[in-house]
């Protein structure tokens, strides 16, 4: 049975492919005969051989025509049907021709013979009882290139597929991904409208020769209308416009509706947000846009826990409102404990609460209030603390976020240089910018995370600025960039305030599970005399890993970590450094690595000693 195609038939037009008038049409009525067929015979579940040969062609050929058989995948099935065989065989003319069509063969010759008959001639009356073996022989006949590849008209600066160019192999996709890209190019300027008009495929089989001519129709330049919002929803209408930002008045653009699209899921307000194009333009040429909006549950909450020999157990758990007023406004309720039968000589709480109102000002900046009481009993000093604060965050585009804000601190501390309770108010500013592929399990990309925070005394204390950066970057290779190659670079430094005149929550220590790992939690600081120890103003962490993926769900980590604390403010004098290194694994859940790394000092004390440390996600 020879399938080609038709003289100036559209490639992807396959009812014309094979000939038949209403091929959709004729196949529905087949399949439904089918299943009456299958009900009144009942034919006996059975093993089925198949065998797929293509003379002359590569494997992977081969194994793409495999790929794409139906009669394949229901033979593999446990205990196949004949009448599901049979239709499988029918259907696979149409399947294994849209394959050749893909690699750019139209003058194919495809044949399926169940137990040495054609299965196109085979009844669906016939009552076969029992099938044996299914040959399905493809030729695929020479593979055609473009003589003509032309889409026109073309908006500014659109790049059509490499591939579509005379002289190149006829891909069906090429086809197709040149009519989308001609399409999306006009929609990128403002025509919303855009669409194919006429499409002219001519196959020449005596060239082997592929005429693809598509023409398309602009339309007209639109602009944005009005976002229609439904009145159902827990979120009021006027917010959600407010959130969605959509640029009614200006001209068009897929990448603005998209940014509208982000800006209403991030609320997590909602569970699901599809915003649609009207099916026709407006007055004025404007269009408007219809939003689709499914209620998240308002209430969610979430826990956390983590292992240290050292630091004891941590739990952290949070609880939230999605929509408290009614405008997608988040209320969280956060507390954290450390310490838990810890060396650390005490235990570490903190409960917190934090309001965001998202779209304050510009559809991209949110108004943050935070409130959190805290105390730290550790090493070297005890610090109850409480700090309110307000400030705005800032979403510049999907990978760099910013936030300022203006807070109050006040702080009682008991440390080696005594008891003292200083106020201070702060003005901090950070800047995060994060292309990682996955927070919890990067492979590729960078995070950046920079710190700068002026600070003022209130009475007693010292006025100055402190500065921090968390830098981060991964090297995936390997098949599917299974292994990751990971560096960290932590730097940090008080200016302008003494040692004493800031809280310890300010200054730095180095040791332990974020900083170096084999060494004990805060164990480098600064040596102010008889046994004495404060935090640093200055602060260099440096890290690195090498993570082996053994196969999908687990891998292998080695790594090394050294710290640097000294007690002025840029590290030129009076500084320690330490360093640990270890081994450990990771256990891939789908949502996050489980990891467990055991670690020792890099010095004197190498191999004596040893720290281990269980958490969920990456080390950095």
């Amino acid at each position: 049975m020879r399938i080609a195609v038709e003289p100036r038939a559209p490639a992807w037009d396959k009812a014309k492919q094979i000939g038949a008038p209403d091929v959709f049409h004729s196949w529905t009525i087949t399949i439904w005969l089918s299943c009456m067929v299958t009900l009144c015979f009942v034919p006996c579940a059975q093993a089925v051989e198949v065998r797929l040969q293509s003379a002359g062609s590569s494997d992977s050929f081969v194994d793409r025509l495999r790929g794409a058989s139906l009669t394949v995948q229901t033979a593999d099935q446990d205990n196949p049907v004949t009448q599901d065989i049979l239709s499988a065989a029918r259907a696979d003319y149409q399947r294994l021709l849209s394959s050749l069509y893909e690699f750019g063969h139209y003058g194919g010759v495809i044949s399926i013979r169940v137990d040495g008959r054609e299965a196109a001639d085979i009844s669906p009356f016939a009552g076969l009882q029992n099938v044996q073996r299914v040959d399905i022989l493809v030729d695929p006949g020479p593979r055609f290139r473009f003589s003509t590849a032309r889409v026109a008209p073309l908006a500014p600066a659109t790049e059509l597929p490499e591939g579509f160019l005379p002289g190149q192999p006829a891909f069906s996709e090429q086809i197709v991904e040149a009519a989308q890209a001609g399409v999306e190019g006009w929609r990128d300027v403002g025509h919303a409208k855009a669409r194919v008009e006429e499409q002219r495929i001519t196959a020449n089989h005596a060239r082997a020769e592929l005429s693809a001519d598509i023409r398309l129709s602009p339309g007209p330049r639109l602009t944005f209308g009005r976002l229609n919002v439904p009145e159902t929803g827990r979120v009021r209408p006027s917010r959600v416009r407010a959130i969605a930002g959509l640029p009614t008045g200006k001209v068009f653009s897929p990448e603005e509706l998209k940014r509208s699209s982000e800006r209403l899921r991030r609320t997590g307000a909602f569970r699901s947000v599809v915003l649609t194009e009207a099916d026709e333009p407006g007055p004025s040429n404007t269009l408007d846009i219809n939003a689709e909006l499914v209620d998240a549950k308002p209430r969610r909450f979430g826990f956390g826990a983590e292992l240290a020999s050292v630091e004891g157990l941590s739990l952290s758990g949070f609880w939230m409102h999605r929509n408290l007023l009614g405008g997608a406004e988040r209320l969280r309720f956060e507390g954290e404990v450390r310490g838990i039968g810890g060396d650390t000589d005490g235990i570490d709480y903190r409960v917190g609460v934090r309001f965001d109102r998202p779209a304050t000002f510009t559809p991209d900046t949110s108004l943050v209030l935070g409130f959190e009481i805290e105390e730290q009993d550790e090493p070297d000093f005890r610090e109850r603390s409480a700090q309110a604060g307000i400030g705005l965050s800032h979403i510049f585009d999907e990978e760099l976020t910013g936030q300022v804000g203006i807070a109050y601190r006040f702080s009682d501390i008991d440390d080696d240089a005594g008891s003292r309770t200083l106020e201070h108010v702060l003005f901090p500013v950070s800047l995060t910018y994060d292309s990682r592929d996955d927070p919890l399990d990067a492979h590729t990309g960078v995070f950046l995370d920079t710190k700068v925070t002026p600070f003022a005394a209130v009475g007693s204390g010292g006025s100055g600025t402190r500065l921090f950066a968390d830098a981060r970057t991964y090297f995936g290779f390997g098949e599917k960039d299974r292994h990751v190659a990971a560096f960290r670079v932590q730097i940090g430094s008080v200016v302008g305030a003494g040692l004493t005149e800031v809280s310890p929550d300010m200054l730095f220590f180095s040791g332990g599970s974020d900083t170096v790992r084999g060494q004990p939690f805060q164990s480098l600081a600064v040596d102010i005399g008889g046994g004495n120890r404060l935090g640093g103003r200055s602060f260099l962490a440096l890290s690195s890993e090498l993570r082996y993926g053994l196969n999908d769900i687990w891998s292998v980590v080695a790594f090394s970590d050294a710290g640097f604390v000294g007690s002025d403010s840029f590290g030129s004098s009076n500084g320690e450094w330490h360093a640990g290194a270890g081994f450990g694994v990771r256990y891939n859940t789908g949502i996050g690595p489980i990891r467990f790394d055991i670690a020792t000092p890099a010095d004197s004390d190498a191999g004596e000693s040893f720290e281990f440390y269980i958490g969920i996600g990456q080390a950095f």
